[in-house]
């Protein structure tokens, strides 16, 4: 019976092992995929609320691998154990009976065998007795056989009294020996397989109590695992969700202007609100009468590639995060290429205080190689920021709340501005964007009428910067300038040296000194 539970304690061991199995994959297949349209979607409650539920569910599925564990532990593992110490003491008791019966009946053999030979000796006696009496009585035998038949006769007496106390003997021994095995030897070895059957049956009462007990413990873990996922569910909020979308997908188009009435009794005029559905010049081209633009929500993406470089193919709230986001992933480029060269300088130090450790030359190619990857990671920061200003200036609301990322904080005041970009809205809405062979970011007066941007600080030029790209400034050793904009984690400072004069200078360049309460910095966070 122990090997029959402990086999069924076995198996449900295994059905718990696979049925944790089974929920650990359902959790693992449902979990949103890296860089996946499923990862962008988890910002949302109802999203959120379903990961919180599987990861619940995981944890839920790592309760029943404690349960399987408990029962491997603590029943399988102990009654295995036990059921070999069971059989080897059940095996000593059945021996130690068989012993005792062996030897009842071979003091039962001897005994039969002393009682045989008394006998035996009883009738050799009569038989020399009568031989002596038949010899006494004839009277033709010699004195001398008379007596030597008298003398074997009393041999044979002697013999059958010997044998009859050796009897007698072995008899009351083996009585008591008899008494002894059915009384005190054979009861005690039943006494002992008794106590250990009562022994065996408590353990497996203990081990059952044991079964029910490693459920229970794990209860109020997987009761805290369905709380979670009941909280979960409740926090779900569909207004949240749906502010979400509209945040995530809102255009920044103007609805377009009234439509002005033609008068073809005239000569043709037609002008296009700069938010119009139409394109003015593709108006001309189309004949009079035709159906106006489709709104472009409900119009199928055919453009699949990836687009522009400048996401100039999206709408303008689109565009601008498009490219915060590119500017977040390059200012992080920057800094982990930053962090590679601080480490390299400092093993370069520790080369050149400590030659023997290392050349310090060995260092210089790969610090040339990152300098190259920094300044053309810079290039491209300045590149998106000029088209990320550009945008920012074009879009319809100049609030606050339109000019925020996540990560920077951009003030209404750029001044920046891709002098290429031209009529933007096309027939099917979609933003599409007119360029040069070669794009060019620039410092325009487009935006002289809107106040400059404060100064928010000083700062001296520790070395010469030649200032080649545009967007960029030179200065000399030495000089001193304005400072307009902090350097918001891209390595690069926005100064002034007139009202005129400004643009970009390597932070590492400048020794900047901030004023106290100064407003419009641009903070990097």
């Amino acid at each position: 019976f122990v090997e029959k539970y402990t086999k069924f304690v076995k198996e449900r061991s295994e059905i718990e092992t696979n049925y944790a199995k089974q929920i650990r994959n359902l959790s693992k297949k449902y979990q949103p995929k890296k860089n996946s349209r499923e990862e962008e979607e988890s910002k949302y409650t109802f999203c959120k609320a379903f990961l919180t539920t599987l990861n619940e569910l995981n944890d839920y599925a790592g309760q029943h691998e404690v349960i399987a564990e408990n029962l491997t532990s603590q029943i399988i593992a102990e009654l295995t154990r036990y059921l070999t110490e069971l059989k080897a003491e059940r095996k000593s008791h059945f021996h130690d009976g068989r012993k005792a019966q062996q030897h009842i009946e071979s003091s039962w053999k001897q005994l039969e065998s002393c009682k045989r030979r008394f006998e035996r000796d009883c009738k050799e006696a009569d038989r020399a007795q009568q031989y002596f009496e038949k010899m006494d009585a004839d009277i033709n035998v010699t004195k001398a056989d008379v007596e030597k038949a008298r003398q074997q006769a009393q041999m044979r007496h002697q013999m059958a009294a010997d044998s009859k106390g050796d009897y007698s003997s072995y008899l009351q021994k083996f009585n008591q020996e008899q008494n002894e095995h059915y009384y005190t030897i054979i009861p005690n070895i039943f006494q002992k397989l008794q106590d250990m059957e009562e022994r065996r049956i408590e353990r497996i009462g203990v081990c059952m109590k044991t079964f029910s007990d490693v459920d229970r413990q794990v209860l109020p873990i997987v009761g805290k695992c369905l709380d979670g996922m009941t909280n979960a569910a409740e926090s779900i909020e569909p207004k949240t969700d749906s502010k979400q979308v509209v945040e995530s997908y809102k255009s920044g188009f103007e609805p377009p202007g009234d439509v002005e009435f033609e008068d073809y009794g005239q000569t043709m005029k037609r002008t296009a609100s700069d938010t119009s559905l139409s394109n003015s010049r593709e108006g001309k081209e189309k004949p009079a009468g035709k159906s106006k633009g489709k709104l472009w929500p409900f119009i199928k993406n055919k453009n699949k590639g990836s687009g522009p470089e400048d996401f100039s193919h999206l709408p303008p709230e689109q565009r601008r995060k498009k490219l915060q986001g590119k500017l977040d992933e390059l200012n992080k480029d920057i800094q982990k290429e930053m962090d590679q060269r601080d480490a390299l300088t400092k093993m370069k130090d520790v080369y050149v205080k400590n030659p023997q450790m290392g050349d310090p030359a060995s260092v210089d190619p790969r610090l040339s190689e990152i300098g190259q990857n920094i300044e053309k990671l810079q290039f491209e920061v300045q590149k998106f920021e000029g088209w990320l200003a550009e945008v920012e200036e074009r879009m319809p609301s100049k609030s606050d709340s339109h000019r925020r990322s996540g990560i920077y904080e951009t003030q209404n005041n750029t001044t920046v501005s891709n002098n290429c970009a031209q009529d933007r809205e096309s027939p099917d809405g979609s933003y599409t964007e007119e360029q040069n062979s070669e794009t060019q970011v620039k410092f325009d007066d487009e935006f002289d009428d809107e106040e400059t941007l404060p100064t928010i600080g000083t700062c001296k030029a520790l070395y010469p910067f030649e200032g080649h790209n545009e967007g960029t400034i030179s200065v000399a050793e030495g000089e001193l300038l304005y400072v307009i904009e902090e350097d918001k984690g891209d390595g690069w400072t926005r100064v002034r040296r007139n009202e005129d004069e400004e643009g970009y200078v390597p932070t590492s360049y400048v020794e900047v000194f901030l004023e106290a309460n100064a407003k419009g910095a641009m903070t990097y966070i």
